[in-house]
């Protein structure tokens, strides 16, 4: 489990309750949107409002506490960051999936970057498709 107030403090946010609960939720369900968060976090916290929620989102997206995962023609969805990988997204359900990165691409971009003399301080690779449950349901 993450001590999130340790993650927020590296982070020169403040550990309060409303972010230590936002933060609780999105490690818990993995990818969520602002309105899922919002819809798990006033289960404990009833006065908080989606504004608070939104605003909390969104600076803890500037400071890299969170990742945000656009999703074309739905809501973007929020992880907690973590080591690089690559997202299966899913332009049916809006699912995300995360897989590891693998030697191939590792190699691919440092070639890319290296050729363009282009110094690559973080990245973030969506693959956007639809999954295997999706892929089913239109069989059916």
């Amino acid at each position: 489990m993450t001590d999130y107030a340790i993650l927020l403090k590296e982070s020169e946010l403040k550990a309060t309750f409303q972010r230590m609960n936002i933060l609780e939720n999105i490690e818990k369900h993995g990818h969520m949107s602002i309105e899922d968060i919002y819809e798990e976090v006033v289960k404990t916290h009833p006065s908080l409002s989606l504004a608070t929620v939104y605003k909390n989102i969104i600076l803890m997206v500037e400071k890299g506490v969170l990742v945000e995962v656009p999703i074309e023609g739905k809501k973007s969805k929020y992880e907690l960051r973590k080591e690089d990988h690559i997202h299966l997204v899913c332009t049916e359900c809006g699912e995300v999936e995360d897989k590891p990165h693998n030697a191939n691409a590792d190699a691919l971009f440092a070639s890319m970057t290296n050729s363009e003399n282009f110094s690559l301080r973080k990245q973030q690779i969506n693959l956007y498709g639809v999954c295997e449950h999706c892929q089913h349901e239109v069989a059916s």
